[in-house]
This record gives C-alpha cells, sequence and structure tokens, in this order.
C-alpha cells in the first residue's frame, strides 16, 4: 500500500523541498497550502484556522484510509521586539506557527494510533535553541514547536508514533530572500553583502539549501531512525555549536 504525507506549507521553500523527497521516495504526497502548487496533490488550507485544517485532513483520510506521515512546515517569520509586537501581531503569528502544527497534529493522530503507527515532523529552528536579536515572537512560536515535538512524543509512543522536530538554521529559501530584501528596503544596505554576511556567520561559511532539510525530514521518517522520536534535530552548519 502507498504511503500517504501530509506536508503543510508545501508551495514553496523548504516545504517544496520536503514535497519533491517525498514524491522520488514514492510517498502519496498531499500539500496544504494557501499558494497553488502543480506538485503532490494540492489542497487549499489557511492553516492559522484551526477547523479548516481539521477538516482538510479528516477528508484526506476519509479519502485515502490512512496517514503515515505528517510534516508540520507552514509558517512565517517576523522581525520585531517585544515593543514592537502588538497583540494583534502576536496573535496572528501563533495562529500560523503554532495554532496551524496543532491543529495538523491532533487531526493525524486518530488514524495514526488505529494503525499503531505514525511519523510527526515538526519544522522548528535554530531558535528553539538560542536567542536572536529583533526576533521575539518567531522565537517563542519556535520553542513551542520543539515543546510540542517532544510532549507529543512521549504522550505517543506507547502507539508507536514518533514526533521529532527538525531545527534549521539559514536556509536560502524565497522566505529567506524576502526577509533580507525588506530589510535592504528599509536600510538602504546592498543585498549582496547582506548575502554575504549571512553566509560568512555560518561556520561552514555558507547558507542551507532546502533539499538538505528534506533529506533529514526523510531520514527521521525512515526505517533508519525508528529509535528516534522527541528530539530536536538541528541543521545549521554549525550555529549553534559556538
Amino acid at each position: 500500500m502507498q504511503p500517504v504525507a501530509i506536508i503543510t506549507g508545501g508551495s514553496f521553500g523548504i516545504g517544496k523541498a520536503i514535497v519533491e523527497k517525498l514524491l522520488n521516495q514514492d510517498y502519496r504526497v498531499f500539500n496544504l497550502d494557501i499558494n497553488p502548487s502543480d506538485l503532490g496533490e494540492y489542497h487549499y488550507c489557511d492553516v492559522s484556522h484551526v477547523a479548516q485544517v481539521k477538516e482538510v485532513i479528516q477528508n484526506i483520510v476519509s479519502e485515502t484510509g490512512r496517514v503515515d506521515v505528517l510534516v508540520s512546515n507552514a509558517g512565517k517569520h517576523l522581525s520585531a521586539t517585544i515593543e514592537n509586537t502588538d497583540e494583534a501581531t502576536l496573535d496572528a503569528l501563533f495562529a500560523l506557527n503554532v495554532k496551524g502544527a496543532y491543529a495538523a497534529v491532533q487531526a493525524v493522530l486518530p488514524a495514526m494510533k488505529q494503525q499503531q503507527d505514525g511519523k510527526i515532523v515538526l519544522i522548528s529552528s535554530d531558535q528553539a535553541h538560542v536567542g536572536k536579536p529583533n526576533s521575539f515572537a518567531y522565537n517563542l512560536t519556535k520553542h513551542a514547536l520543539a515543546s510540542m515535538a517532544k510532549t507529543t512524543a512521549l504522550d505517543y509512543a506507547a502507539h508507536n508514533i514518533r514526533a521529532n522536530a527538525v531545527c534549521p538554521g539559514t536556509i536560502e529559501t524565497p522566505l529567506f530572500h524576502n526577509a533580507i530584501d525588506n530589510y535592504c528596503e528599509k536600510s538602504g544596505a546592498d543585498k549582496d553583502l547582506i548575502v554575504a554576511e549571512e553566509a560568512a556567520l555560518q561556520p561552514l561559511g555558507r547558507l542551507g539549501q532546502p533539499r538538505e532539510v528534506a533529506a533529514l525530514v526523510a531520514f527521521l521518517i525512515s526505517d533508519d531512525a525508528a529509535f528516534i522520536t522527541g528530539s530536536l534535530q538541528t541543521i545549521d552548519g554549525g550555529y549553534t555549536a559556538r
């Protein structure tokens, strides 16, 4: 039987690379995103709306009869200090980055429990390990995802459901370039110089690539990782080792 994978935020960047990787491994891949994609089986879903996430996933499970893998990847970045983060902005970021993951995990668990098998990967950040300037709310959400992976791993280990968090560092995605573009527009800085400076901050001297994160996700959901659960898997070129 063809295994089923559900990916949130699979139309661009890391999510797209994960969709491509799992399609190449013969998964039936469902991509839940607000942005259309020709890869896998696309379903429109605004993951900041819990009811919508649950409805879409329940429909997928009703069609397929199972779900083997969930990768909760959808999210956004926010550059702001705590003083510059109003309540509405904080609520919106939590709705997307945290409640979206909460809804997706909650929605797949009944099928995974019935199967007595399942793999859940939450895409967190190196900011689950370290603080970074001007990153108050984003950092909070990524810590929350790390916590969600740990508690889910413990609560459902008896059902042979594994949950882990992947913690990417600076990965060259459209999200990364949008953040740099916004910074350069406000500051007048040279983009090529800023990108080079970001690469130089990494001990390996370069930016990470989405396919490298996708390879780590593919390992974590494989049988080779059958004894790995509740872990935070950092992929950051050595940034947090210092």
